[in-house]
């Protein structure tokens, strides 16, 4: 598989440099194709995406009103994605002093990819102005800016900084997450589900609080709580149990908990397969997980949950559960040789666990 850094590569850079001489009769394309890709080889993704930014605005025009507008003009040509964020990103780091025409443009470039990470640079520098702004947006008819309204103040947006301010008061976002609770369209439901989350780490009680104040008989709504409690739920606080009727006093017994190897070569799978057996006289609502722990470059373990299923376990019922779990390198996750270790976790209690040695 393709790094994601070569989203970035020459072929980008030379589509790249033909729109912006389309758009700016003064654009050097032999001279920034030059300076773009000098050191590319060195930079990851994210570094590539700030060297574009940086080395475009060598070469748009030292005003920043006339940069925008050559901007607006090459948008439309632009591959939408995640390269595309190259046009906020240029707008956060050189448009601070021009508030109102880049929150604008902000707001227009969010549809081809995201300004998320942009925004977050206005919500550092003028808090209370950019806030107020992003509240106007979660009621907007674009679901990309109302999306934008919730993912740009995410308190602990991954790639990104903390907004520690949101950490500390998590009513500061809560008029963009009431104005967002039933939205219609997924994309921006499974950002104010990110958003709880995030807020639930910090400030579960919180978090929790709200969530009960909100029509869970709406579909749109108890999608949001549901995937929002995800955290908690795989710690097994009680409270959101509670919320989805999960059982509190789980009372079961593992059989025949066993992996298909204990030695596990890099780019293998492993098979995973146990038995759940209910010990109650009642029915029991469980939430099925399980842990991988991951070793470390340093040589520590890296703990990362993944959820299994859901089930209502009737009296004395048994129940066979498998899963594959593949061991393989990507962007988000390199592997180290040694010792691992898996864990079955129901209702975020513990109920067994295997080691078994990755070779790498």
């Amino acid at each position: 598989m393709e790094p994601l850094k070569e989203m970035f590569n020459l072929p980008f850079y030379q589509h790249f440099a033909a729109i912006f001489t389309d758009a700016d009769r003064n654009f050097n394309t032999d001279a920034f194709l030059k300076d773009v890709t000098e050191n590319l080889d060195k930079l990851e993704l994210n570094g590539r995406l700030r060297n574009t930014s940086v080395t475009l605005k060598k070469y748009l025009s030292a005003n920043f009103n006339t940069a925008i507008d050559t901007l607006y003009s090459a948008a439309p040509k632009l591959r939408r994605g995640y390269t595309a964020l190259v046009l906020p990103d240029f707008v956060a780091r050189y448009g601070k002093e021009h508030f109102d025409l880049s929150i604008q443009a902000l707001k227009d470039f969010t549809s081809l990819g995201s300004s998320e990470f942009a925004i977050r640079e206005f919500l550092k520098t003028d808090f209370d102005k950019t806030l107020k702004i992003m509240q106007h947006w979660a009621e907007d008819k674009n679901e990309h800016v109302r999306r934008l309204a919730s993912e740009g103040s995410r308190p602990r947006l991954p790639w990104s900084f903390k907004m520690e301010r949101i950490i500390k008061d998590p009513s500061l976002t809560t008029d963009i997450l009431e104005k967002l609770k039933a939205d219609e369209v997924p994309y921006v439901r499974k950002s104010v589900a990110n958003h709880l989350n995030d807020i639930s780490k910090d400030n579960p009680g919180y978090m929790l609080q709200l969530v009960k104040t909100w029509d869970g008989t709406n579909a749109h709504t108890r999608w949001i709580i549901k995937h929002a409690s995800r955290t908690l739920i795989k710690k097994g606080d009680q409270d959101s149990l509670s919320v989805f009727n999960f059982e509190k006093d789980v009372q079961l017994h593992i059989d025949n908990f066993n992996i298909s190897s204990h030695h596990v070569q890099l780019g293998e799978g492993l098979q995973i397969g146990f038995a759940v057996k209910s010990l109650k006289d009642t029915s029991q609502k469980l939430v099925i997980d399980y842990a991988v722990h991951y070793v470390k470059a340093s040589g520590e373990k890296s703990k990362k949950v993944f959820k299994l299923k859901e089930l209502t376990l009737l009296p004395g019922q048994i129940t066979q559960i498998s899963k594959r779990q593949l061991f393989k390198d990507m962007t988000t996750r390199k592997h180290y040789a040694g010792t691992h270790a898996i864990d079955i976790i129901i209702n975020g209690k513990v109920f067994g666990s295997i080691e078994f040695d990755l070779i790498v």
